[in-house]
């Protein structure tokens, strides 16, 4: 049964670093555009019989969704063997909770979604938080982004690196890399009255003369780590860099970055950068998501992809 690489437009730039890592040419996929803008994407070579991987981030605009869910009933239509839905970035995570009266929970919708289209598995990277594996009744290949950063991280050779979270939220990605580096860990309480507007922050640890490493799984309208950096040199930090997988970057992200006291960010290409920016450096996924694949279609363990904490 052979393995067949197919990419929605919106992750065309790394479906294709995927599919040259693991050896293998991107399926064809064509589209016809009705003029008032809906999609009609079609596999353009046989898959029956065939192990099917479709790999698309859903980040906005939301036809990247539309367009996933489309291709994977055009596959299942199409008698593929399996459909392995590939999102190294699933947005709408945030989603994840009934935290006021009256909102959805979008990030179990999605679920839905995709599960009714007809998907038989699901692989993303760094979810925003670990309890939405349980909203898909498929298998979840849940991938680590840290075994793209911590590599980076021990190339650095930093004597005094320190980990910290921006947020109480994030205490426990931050601890698994102060974890693996025995190192020590500082939290940036928040407070905030509404999405993105920070009214106050305080540090929970000591700084003095550490290499600090903020962690996310995001960075949004880098708010958030720009004020949690600003707050860490004020208490002594040597240096300030963040890791973030997903670069989703709106609104004044560039901007609040490069005025920012971070040395760098550090993120991955799950989501394409706007413009480049010499305060951002980019770590490439591809690898990580071939040897993913190549497990996946072997029917082997995916644990070696993780860093063993």
């Amino acid at each position: 049964m052979a393995v067949k690489i197919f990419s929605g437009r919106a992750t065309s730039y790394l479906a294709d670093k995927i599919a040259n890592a693991y050896g293998e040419q991107l399926g064809q996929v064509n589209y016809q555009q009705f003029s008032d803008g809906e999609m009609s994407p079609f596999i353009s070579e046989s898959v029956r019989g065939h192990e099917v991987f479709i790999i698309q981030s859903t980040f906005p605009p939301s036809d990247n969704l539309m367009e996933l869910l489309l291709m994977v009933d055009a596959a299942k239509r199409a008698s593929a063997k399996s459909v392995n839905v590939v999102i190294p970035y699933f947005g709408y995570a945030r989603q994840d909770r009934k935290d006021k009266p009256r909102v959805a929970i979008a990030a179990k919708m999605i679920a839905n979604l995709i599960s009714a289209a007809g998907a038989d598995r699901l692989m993303a990277c760094d979810l925003h938080a670990d309890q939405i594996q349980g909203f898909f009744d498929i298998p979840v290949d849940h991938l680590d982004g840290a075994y793209i950063f911590v590599p980076y991280l021990k190339s650095l050779s930093q004597v005094d690196i320190m980990f910290a979270s921006p947020d109480v939220g994030g205490i426990k990605r931050a601890r698994n890399f102060a974890k693996f580096f025995e190192a020590d860990l500082a939290v940036c309480d928040k407070y905030r009255k509404e999405a993105n507007k920070i009214e106050s922050m305080r540090l929970i640890g000591e700084v003095e003369g550490k290499d600090v490493v903020l962690v996310d799984d995001l960075v949004d309208t880098a708010g958030t780590i720009c004020k949690a950096a600003l707050l860490l040199k004020e208490k002594g930090a040597k240096s300030v860099r963040a890791v973030c997988t997903h670069p989703v970057l709106s609104g004044k992200a560039y901007e609040n970055i490069e005025n920012s006291a971070l040395e760098e960010l550090v993120v991955t290409d799950t989501i394409p950068l706007k413009h480049e920016s010499p305060k951002i450096k980019v770590l490439s996924v591809s690898n990580l998501f071939a040897k993913a694949i190549r497990k996946i279609h072997d029917n082997e363990s995916i644990s070696s992809l993780f860093i063993k904490l």
